[in-house]
């Protein structure tokens, strides 16, 4: 009696464990990096950064330096960005993740820096330039621009606006890869 009482559990128990890792591996096979993300291999390495901060509301301006080491995560999915910086804004680190949403076919962008700073973006590759706009629904909206120069070098322009016409640029530099 004890018998068939346990076979009646077990034998639901591992028909579901059966299912489920069939159904894991067919999403496993099913999703596939989307084809778009190989465009961010050019960022995948070492760089440093040498900016210039302008004067204004935000401070008095100054060299901004960073190290970045950039790499894929496992999949394939994400580009992460490990960045430390230093200069007339201070000191610190941030973490970023890249990616691609085909859905809405953009380009994502989310960071997290240790002053406790959230920021995400979706972006767009126009020929050689990279153009990030954020999400967020402040009223101070901002753009980062990468132009690539060559395989081992692009510009960066840092700008923000109220009103999302009238920019004015915050940063300006250049990104080199080791």
């Amino acid at each position: 009696m004890r018998l068939k009482s346990s076979v009646r559990i077990f034998t639901p128990f591992l028909l579901f464990v059966i299912l489920s890792s069939a159904a894991r591996t067919q999403a496993q096979q099913m999703l596939q990096p989307a084809p778009e993300l190989k465009k961010l291999d050019y960022f995948v390495g070492n760089w440093t950064t040498d900016s210039e901060m302008k004067s204004g509301p935000g401070g008095a301006g100054g060299k901004v330096t960073g190290t970045d080491q950039v790499e894929w995560m496992d999949g394939k999915f994400w580009v992460v960005i490990h960045t430390k910086f230093s200069g007339s804004t201070g000191s610190g680190v941030e973490t970023a993740f890249m990616g691609y949403d085909p859905d809405k076919k953009v380009y994502t962008f989310s960071s997290y820096n240790s002053a406790g700073e959230h920021e995400s973006a979706t972006g767009t590759l126009q020929g050689d330039t990279w153009v990030w706009n954020n999400d967020s629904d402040s009223k101070m909206h901002w753009r980062y621009t990468e132009a690539m120069l060559s395989p081992s070098a692009y510009s960066i322009k840092f700008e923000m606006s109220q009103d999302g016409k009238a920019w004015a640029t915050v940063m300006e530099g250049k990104a080199t890869k080791q």
